[in-house]
């Protein structure tokens, strides 16, 4: 079963956090699991705060990417590029289509 991690954050500093981002995807390229799909909202409403939505194949898949010590580095520098905690939310994919 597909899975979606959902990420919340704050930050002033997004092109900063992009970057580390496309490092970490430059990296992932080539190798086996990690992450599928990417998706980052703004949220319209409240200045520097945004979701990201981090699609695997499947719960263990993303357990497995977890631990990788090259996502805990990451996640190290996207917390110091943060503003407060970061919260996750974890959600099994019932559903997912294409409506056009």
């Amino acid at each position: 079963m597909k899975f979606v991690q959902i990420i919340e954050f704050e930050t002033e500093r997004l092109e900063e956090m992009q970057q580390v981002l496309d490092e970490a995807g430059q990296r992932n390229a080539d190798r086996a699991g990690g992450p599928t799909h990417s998706t980052l909202l703004k949220d319209r409403d409240k200045p520097n705060r945004y979701l990201a939505l981090i699609e695997f194949e499947s719960f263990e898949e993303a357990m497995r990417n977890s631990d990788d010590p090259e996502t805990t580095r990451m996640a190290e520098r996207l917390n110091a590029l943060s503003i407060g905690e970061r919260v996750y939310t974890n959600c099994d994919v019932l559903d997912m289509r294409d409506l056009k």
